[in-house]
């Protein structure tokens, strides 16, 4: 009896352990830039800020080994995570993928039926579509119907389960996006039929009975919305039936996509060679480059969803020896990125995640958020000075970054 509290005082040790971070290096970086971010730091909690800033040092055999510094970090501090669901899903929609190999692969053509709740119908989810197809738009372009139609596929009760089993404690997905989603019709998925020539396979409606309560703080927010009838409502708006996706988790997902040789075979995603590659290719392809679908320029333009570095310049030019393999978020006027960058020339690699906040007049759904004088600067500042520090940060070893050279052509 006393051996097995010991063991579990030493693991709660290590745990607590392993998420210390140095609080203090990144709010000097920032301090050491006022001209940058001065405005955000003089009320960072009005603004919501979060940041986790991960260096990266490779050994003898390129193995990577992690020093994260972090900014205003809680994982109980609510902020509402937009499109950064959208990588987890696309995951387990792989992983169940895996376990049905021998029904269809991630090209295999599939159909929705509706079930119980009439769905948002669009060009994405009115035909048979795919796996791969749905996760492309999801990392290009951040596309909604995309991601709400693997929310069917895997169903709202497994997606949790994936999240628990992947220790992602401080985390839940529990709505789709975009469609006004939640309560009662959030629980039903519809019934799903695969157009396998080699076989055939129904997948039927599902429904999850199951809450996913977590500890959280800052669920009601601002001082007013507007609702569904575009009347204001004089009342903080609650965040407390959406989606909860922590910086820390978001992070972890990352590093466990990036980098699964660090983590031991049980604890890694259940995912082929084929599908790392396709999940690396799309993260960190820009739109301009895909050739089918082509998407318009003025809408989505290269660095269109690279907000750390590039913020929402539609004239910014890609660096050529950079790439950035991420996913964004931008809903009621938060603003996130989780990545991961890559500098093949200069040697550069690490992770950066960050959250901001900008609702001045505490209203919501009014689609008046600070997001182009406030939090699209931040993010591109944020990016800039984190990269800028790591060009002058020595290393050891320089890593071998090969396995992220990706041809974007084919």
């Amino acid at each position: 009896m006393k051996l097995s509290i010991s063991l579990l005082i030493m693991s709660i040790s290590t745990t607590l352990s392993a998420q210390t971070t140095d609080t203090l290096f990144l709010q000097n970086l920032l301090k050491s830039h006022p001209d940058l971010f001065s405005g955000v730091l003089a009320h960072p909690r009005q603004n919501d800020i979060q940041i986790l800033y991960t260096q990266i040092d490779r050994d003898k055999d390129n193995k990577p080994h992690f020093k994260s510094f972090s900014y205003h970090l809680d994982p109980a501090w609510y902020f509402y995570p937009a499109s950064t669901v959208k990588l987890p899903t696309a995951i387990f929609a792989l992983e169940k993928i895996n376990r049905l190999a021998s029904v269809y692969n991630p090209t295999t053509s599939w159909l929705q039926l509706s079930a119980h709740i009439p769905m948002h119908i669009d060009s994405i989810s009115d035909h048979s579509l795919s796996i791969a197809a749905c996760i492309k738009k999801i990392l290009l372009v951040s596309d909604n119907a995309a991601f709400n139609t693997l929310y069917e596929f895997i169903g709202r009760k497994e997606i949790n389960q994936k999240l628990k089993e992947n220790g992602l404690n401080h985390s839940r997905i529990l709505n789709r996006l975009a469609i006004g989603d939640g309560g009662e019709a959030a629980r039903h998925t519809k019934k799903i039929i695969f157009l396998s020539d080699e076989a055939n396979y129904t997948q039927p409606a599902q429904y999850d009975s199951l809450d996913y309560p977590l500890a959280l703080k800052n669920l009601k927010q601002g001082k007013g919305y507007l609702n569904a009838k575009n009347e204001l409502i004089n009342e903080p708006f609650d965040f407390s039936d959406k989606n909860v996706f922590s910086i820390a988790d978001q992070q972890e997902v990352m590093k466990k996509l990036i980098f699964p040789e660090y983590f031991p075979e049980n604890k890694q995603f259940r995912l082929a060679n084929d599908d790392y590659h396709l999940l690396y290719k799309y993260m960190s392809m820009y739109p301009t480059e895909s050739k089918e679908p082509t998407f318009n320029p003025k809408e989505n333009w290269a660095t269109y969803c690279k907000f750390l570095f590039y913020g929402s310049d539609k004239n910014a030019v890609p660096d050529p020896n950079i790439r950035v393999f991420n996913k964004i978020g931008n809903a009621y006027g938060y603003l996130i990125d989780n990545a991961y960058f890559v500098d093949f020339n200069n040697k550069v690699e690490f992770l950066l995640t960050a959250v901001i906040h900008v609702n001045e007049d505490g209203i919501y759904n009014d689609n008046k958020y600070e997001y182009e004088t406030v939090g699209y600067p931040f993010m591109k500042n944020l990016g800039q000075v984190v990269y800028q520090h790591e060009l002058k940060r020595p290393k050891n070893r320089l890593p071998n970054l090969s396995k992220f050279k990706i041809d974007y052509s084919k």
